[in-house]
């Protein structure tokens, strides 16, 4: 009962109802004019063709479009009408000058230092194309003085977590899609609050529909009052509106502009294995220290400005020396962001060149596998020409419909040589690539819709770092945890959950 009126009482429902009784009341509009008015209907069923055109025409993922034309021509009535209204992911042109920018502020603060890229290419010229494409499309260069380390599970970064936090002496930066009150999140606030009264500059960005059960409504006021300075990502509002779907997904923290991480883990018990949400949770991170870490203050800072409407002197937050801790140089790190508004999939991009160039092996982590056609075709054709493809996906869902359309995905992809692993104790968080003990991915963007073309994302690509080994390390010992899934498991799937499940992937791009 306690359960039910908090419920009632939360935000969801608040908001949850007005939008719901926006939705109910269109339908409703179309619905009775249709039957009334001959011409209603024309005009409907022409807004309809022209939706349809309209998708084929467009830029979008194919599966994306397939996913929209089926309700339209179901419901051509209002179907198209809907689509026109909340189906793009079009940016208005204020947006897209402020993204731009955004673009053109980093460019000037983020400069790719030649000699580096030279050195990647001398060794390896796929790797220094990858690398190349990052930073025309993220903006974001590839750095030589860094180095990084594998954090996993959610327990091991949560320590050294703290551990850096606790070392700050100028600024904190933190951007999360969760915060959730308990453990974790009480620890690190109660030393961001020691840090402000040191007169550390603390500030935090979290998303709004991440947050929606996990924190009330005003808590960046809460958070203000303590003197920790806070902006919400595109606040939930109870309008329809298609740019509730872009969320910030990212996961930043930057610690006096030495040090950073980031990866799967957000600021919750779950992540850490507090309490057992889903079995155990296994996650991942990277920490990296040096002179790489600018990018994540710049991207930091680029959001923080957007939103604050401030134009902030991003060089202020350039460190003069680097932490007073030695580190040697290891390999080559290039922290990357990828935005749904520029219309460049650049996650999907960076997965794709690293399977597309792979000659041994691809080790993925991965909680979701929602694919396009792209990605499956890259990822059989991998297999086949007899590169190790290996996939650890959960065993234990988070969510019951997005774990069946990552199920619908496995038989072509083992019918074509790659192999498939559920991680039984729980549920795999984790999202990292380790690629022929060279190259490597350890960020926040997972195998999904969602993640490659709608959400704010980021990550770390590798090259010739140690890393790698721990992140290729931790997975062959995740293997040992995991059940292998056969092409009989998959063929002996039952009639009415193999529909389930061809209808749920049909639709798996507006999940």
């Amino acid at each position: 009962m306690n359960k039910l009126v908090r419920l009632l009482s939360s935000r969801v429902a608040l908001f949850g109802v007005p939008i719901l009784l926006q939705a109910f009341a269109l339908v409703m509009f179309i619905w009775k004019f249709s039957s009334y008015f001959v011409y209603f209907y024309a005009i409907c069923t022409l807004l309809s063709v022209i939706a349809v055109l309209k998708v084929l025409t467009g830029r979008s993922n194919p599966a994306y479009k397939i996913a929209w034309i089926i309700p339209i021509m179901l419901f051509p009535i209002f179907g198209g009408l809907i689509y026109l209204l909340f189906g793009g992911n079009k940016s208005s042109k204020r947006t897209k000058q402020k993204m731009h920018e955004i673009q053109e502020k980093m460019t000037q603060s983020l400069g790719q230092n030649g000699i580096v890229i030279q050195e990647i290419q001398v060794q390896d010229r796929s790797a220094a194309n990858q690398s190349r494409y990052i930073e025309n499309y993220s903006f974001c260069p590839v750095y030589k003085n860094t180095t990084s380390e594998y954090l996993s599970p959610g327990e091991q970064m949560y320590e050294r977590f703290l551990e850096k936090l606790k070392k700050a002496k100028h600024y904190i930066f933190l951007e999360y899609f969760i915060i959730e009150k308990g453990v974790m999140w009480n620890s690190i606030l109660e030393i961001l609050v020691e840090k402000v009264k040191q007169g550390v500059d603390v500030r935090v960005i979290y998303d709004d529909v991440g947050c929606l059960f996990t924190l009330p409504y005003d808590y960046d006021k809460h958070l203000e009052k303590m003197g920790i300075q806070c902006c919400v990502f595109n606040r939930f509002v109870p309008i329809l509106s298609a740019h509730l779907n872009n969320r910030d997904h990212r996961k930043i923290a930057v610690i006096d502009g030495c040090t950073a991480f980031t990866g799967g883990i957000n600021l919750a018990d779950e992540y850490i294995n507090v309490y057992e949400k889903y079995g155990h949770w296994k996650d991942s991170s990277i920490i990296i220290q040096g002179e790489g870490v600018w990018s994540f203050t710049v991207m930091f800072l680029s959001l923080w400005n957007y939103h604050r409407k401030t134009e902030e002197d991003y060089e202020r937050f350039r460190p003069l020396t680097q932490q007073d801790e030695e580190f040697s140089s290891d390999g080559y790190v290039q922290p990357f962001t990828d935005s749904p508004l520029d219309d460049e999939s650049i996650g999907e991009t960076i997965y794709l060149n690293l399977i597309n160039n792979a000659k041994r092996y691809v080790y993925i982590n991965t909680p979701y596998l929602i694919l396009d056609t792209e990605m499956i075709t890259a990822l059989s054709s991998a297999a086949k020409r007899s590169v190790d493809v290996r996939i650890v996906t959960p065993h234990i869902p988070d969510k019951w419909y997005v774990h069946a359309v990552t199920r619908a995905n496995y038989e072509i992809l083992v019918e074509s040589g790659v192999k498939i692993y559920e991680y039984t104790p729980g549920f795999n968080h984790a999202k990292s690539f380790a690629v022929d003990d060279e190259l490597g991915v350890v960020g926040t963007i997972n195998l999904d819709y969602r993640s490659l073309f709608l959400h704010f994302e980021c990550g770390v690509w590798l090259y010739q770092t140690k890393s790698i080994f721990e992140v290729k390390e931790d997975f062959l010992k995740t293997l040992e945890q995991s059940q292998v899934i056969t092409l009989e498991d998959c063929r002996s799937v039952k009639w009415y959950t193999r529909l389930g499940r061809i209808v749920l992937r049909a639709f798996a791009p507006l999940m």
